[in-house]
């Protein structure tokens, strides 16, 4: 046969192959593990979309998963060095031909998980991805953890009885957290005095250290006015993370790791300072380098009964002119300008760039909830968020003189003050360059800190009344 004539008849064929051969040569484009502690990501990003099948098996705990059209590869096998031993999640993952274009990958785990496999399609820079995300079966209380943290601080009994919380913590005009502080330690000394001999001569017991809500009726009401004596709440939001990098500056820095480690020397002053004589405690949405979606970020503040909440970024725009920071507050009709709008449109599409199981269920009910704020909320925002701008207008450059208003997903917690703090630009060459720096994430970082002195003072945390 002529040349000519078979290259025809391969043509030919090619145009007769069926849709499942031809998947078989789809491509993989990268292989990513995201681990941390609330749940460890596996992502397969592939230039077509692929089909799995999987089960668990819980003894020992592992997942198996087949996927479909695929040969295996030296992208594939990668994934085998990606997990680190020290991933909360995953013990290992095995990966093998199981059939003609199927590969199999086994994930042997390190504890009873709630596996959640599915598949996003083409967005922003990813093409097609599927995702594992591996929930630990019994995750742990982060009020609880908090607990443990103020616990240690205050020397109490290293073998006090754990305390279990609901799912739901009420949070009103008693503070809970400091409640349930109070019962661990008086649960713990009850234990110690148990096992003490009883002296002839009865003697009331000391007050515990504990930082303890007072009881309802005070002899000193005037001077106590302010004074709530309990553990206030900071809930940090770094944002993005994880298959999200938020924005990208010039030279590549990633919004995701600078807000982080804004957040971290954030923490650290706030953990070592008091508002009104009174602790804080500052509870981060995520302390590593993992995506959480919009809502869970607000759900988790309201479940530890954050006093307020600061979602911190790093602005990028068409222009890269455009430079200073900002605080936002949520509003309720329309934004405050335009480009604060369209500074809240680019954020609240994290869940789709960061990729979220649209499979949940109840993920609806949950998002239409937390459009209940209140105006309440949106007034103390308003006050936070100005005493902070003021703070942050000392160290650098304000983008705007005032605090503006726009739809930011993560602001709609209905019974927590909530601000988006935009750090600076970082699409501004200079700007990128200034957020990298140690100093000025430090001056940053007191700013804001004082910015929230600030705000309790003259806003004590008893005069808001929070509810669930």
């Amino acid at each position: 046969m002529k040349r000519r004539d078979l290259l025809q008849q391969a043509g030919s064929l090619v145009l007769l192959l069926s849709g499942a051969q031809i998947a078989r040569g789809a491509g993989i484009v990268a292989v990513r593990v995201w681990p941390a502690e609330d749940y460890t990501r596996v992502t397969i990003e592939s230039d077509t979309a692929l089909k799995t099948q999987h089960r668990l098996l819980a003894s020992p705990p592992r997942l198996f998963v087949d996927i479909d059209g695929l040969d295996l590869n030296a992208q594939l096998r990668e994934l085998v060095g990606k997990v680190k031993p020290d991933d909360p999640n995953i013990a290992g993952v095995r990966v093998g031909q199981n059939a003609p274009g199927v590969v199999r990958l086994v994930m042997d785990l390190k504890h009873a998980t709630r596996p959640q496999v599915f598949t996003l399609d083409p967005v922003a820079a990813y093409q097609h991805r599927l995702v594992f995300d591996l929930y630990p079966a019994n995750p742990p209380d982060p009020l609880e953890q908090l607990i443990a943290e103020r616990m240690k601080e205050l020397g109490g009994p290293a073998g006090a009885a754990p305390v279990t919380t609901a799912a739901g913590v009420k949070a009103s005009n008693v503070d809970a957290l400091g409640d349930l502080i109070a019962k661990q330690i008086e649960r713990a000394n009850d234990t110690v005095v148990a096992k003490t001999p009883v002296p002839a001569a009865p003697r009331a017991r000391a007050p515990s250290p504990a930082v303890v809500a007072k009881a309802p009726s005070r002899p000193k009401e005037a001077e106590d006015a302010g004074r709530t004596d309990r553990l206030i709440i900071i809930a940090l939001d770094p944002g993005h993370g994880g298959e999200d990098p938020g924005a990208t500056g010039p030279a590549g820095t990633h919004e995701k790791d600078i807000v982080l480690q804004v957040a971290f020397k954030l923490r650290d002053r706030i953990n070592n300072t008091t508002a009104g004589g009174n602790p804080m405690r500052a509870f981060l949405t995520r302390d590593a380098d993992f995506f959480v979606p919009l809502g869970k970020r607000v759900e988790k503040a309201r479940r530890v009964g954050a006093d307020l909440f600061i979602s911190i970024h790093a602005d990028a725009f068409i222009s890269p002119e455009a430079r200073g920071a900002s605080v936002f507050a949520l509003s309720e009709r329309g934004a405050s300008s335009s480009a604060a709008k369209w500074l809240a449109d680019n954020e609240n599409k994290a869940d789709l760039i960061g990729g979220v199981n649209v499979n949940v269920k109840d993920a609806h009910v949950q998002r239409a909830l937390l459009d209940m704020s209140t105006t309440a909320q949106i007034n103390d925002s308003l006050k936070l968020g100005g005493a902070m701008l003021r703070e942050i207008g000392g160290v650098g450059r304000l983008h705007k003189a005032r605090v503006e208003r726009a739809g930011f997903a993560v602001l709609k917690a209905p019974d927590i003050p909530s601000v988006l703090v935009e750090t600076a630009f970082i699409s501004n060459p200079e700007e990128e360059v200034k957020l990298r720096s140690d100093a000025y994430q430090n001056d940053l970082a007191n700013a804001l800190i004082n910015g929230i002195q600030k705000y309790f003072s003259a806003n004590p945390p008893l005069a808001r009344n929070r509810s669930v």
